[in-house]
């Protein structure tokens, strides 16, 4: 089994519907995802409502208790996502040997036109996390693509 960790800062927002989507997406594949923030804020916290209410308009189970990254995480996953460049530079900092397998999500976006960053929505509207969630799902899709070609 391939196993996928999303990682944002404070795991409430970008990184729980990367978990989510992709678990929803991946259901019939031999894979599985979880997700962390390289910060400590919301550690035992469910997901931002919002996260949850754009979820569920697109028919995606959303659940998970927000946890922090630590270094051990590259050794217990296959791929480390991260959300955005301040966030894979905070994870490559901690990691112990090789980062082969910490990726940005929109590497795998076909529509990313050079941004690699999912924008953090936590202090606007619901219309970010609208357009978040957009993004990670067509992400999502291309890191599926990504592992199965590596099969």
């Amino acid at each position: 089994m391939k196993k996928v960790l999303f990682v944002c800062l404070g795991n409430i927002c970008r990184s729980p519907l990367g978990e989510a989507v992709f678990n929803y997406k991946a259901s019939a594949l031999d894979m599985d995802a979880d997700s962390a923030g390289t910060a400590a804020y919301h550690v035992g916290e469910n997901p931002d409502h919002r996260s949850i209410e754009v979820a569920r308009k697109h028919g995606v189970p959303i659940s998970h208790k927000a946890q922090k990254f630590v270094a051990e995480d590259f050794d217990r996953f296959d791929y480390v996502i991260a959300m955005d460049e301040q966030n894979y530079n905070d994870m490559k900092a901690l990691a112990n040997g090789s980062t082969e397998h910490l990726y940005l999500l929109r590497e795998f976006d076909p529509d990313s036109n050079g941004d690699l960053n999912v924008p953090d929505p936590y202090y606007g509207g619901i219309d970010g996390f609208e357009k978040v969630f957009q993004m990670v799902s067509r992400s999502v899709d291309g890191l599926i693509n990504h592992i199965q070609s590596k099969k």
